[in-house]
């Protein structure tokens, strides 16, 4: 069984918090194909929107998680995630599903409450995922209402520094929210200081895609069910 996780970020911290929760949710055992390229981001940084160019190089890594044999691949970036959802008849006609790792984040943070803060530190990535929620609030006919949390100056920074900003983020937004979605995989970390510190349920994306990873598996009937 083989997996490609498809990533436009490649900090060390990232790869590890994605790689620990799919590991303990498909196994050890495992083939685990990891497909890089930070300048698909760069692009889509400087740009300000998902380019041509940009969306052409992700979906070049999709097709060669598919040509290496991989049998699920779980896109990572949220800034990119619509590029996923416009692969999917593809990904159905190939028999291989992409899987965005932030779909079901937001849809636990539509069932958790009405006001939902969106934290994230670049606007490529706060806009995306706003629209996301908005759809899955539609496709579950729920009305929700978005607060931004662009934390200006947090991209780059080292971990003590990037917690310290997205806490006092959160703390702004705190009045205004029910729960509160950290945008990008790179901020799961702070999560669990964000729910205590803050009293908000806060919810971050590399536990919900690995789960859902797995369920594409199962689905293909490469591995059994397993409790989450």
């Amino acid at each position: 069984m083989k997996a490609a996780l498809v990533y436009t970020s490649t900090t060390p911290e990232l790869i590890e918090l994605v790689e620990r929760e799919v590991r303990k949710n498909i196994g050890e055992e495992a083939e685990l194909i990891s497909l890089q390229d930070p300048g698909i981001l760069a692009a889509v940084r400087e740009a300000g929107y998902v380019t041509a160019s940009a969306a052409a190089r992700l979906i070049r890594m999709y097709m060669e998680g598919v040509e290496r044999g991989a049998d699920a691949i779980l896109n990572i970036c949220s800034s990119v995630g619509e590029v996923a959802d416009c692969m999917q008849n593809a990904a159905a006609y190939i028999g291989v599903p992409i899987v965005r790792i932030d779909e079901e984040m937001c849809a636990e943070a539509v069932r958790l409450g009405k006001r939902i803060a969106v934290l994230a530190t670049l606007p490529t990535t706060l806009a995306p995922t706003k629209n996301t929620v908005l759809r899955v609030a539609r496709r579950m006919n729920r009305s929700v209402e978005l607060v931004d949390g662009l934390a200006d100056g947090a991209f780059g920074l080292d971990q003590e520094q990037f917690r310290r900003l997205l806490l006092a983020k959160a703390a702004q937004v705190r009045d205004q929210a029910d729960v509160i979605l950290l945008a990008q995989g790179s901020m799961a970390y702070v999560e669990e200081d964000i729910t205590r510190e803050i009293g908000i349920p806060t919810l971050s994306s590399p536990r919900f895609g690995a789960i859902e990873l797995r369920k594409a598996l199962e689905q293909k009937g490469l591995m059994g069910g397993k409790e989450c």
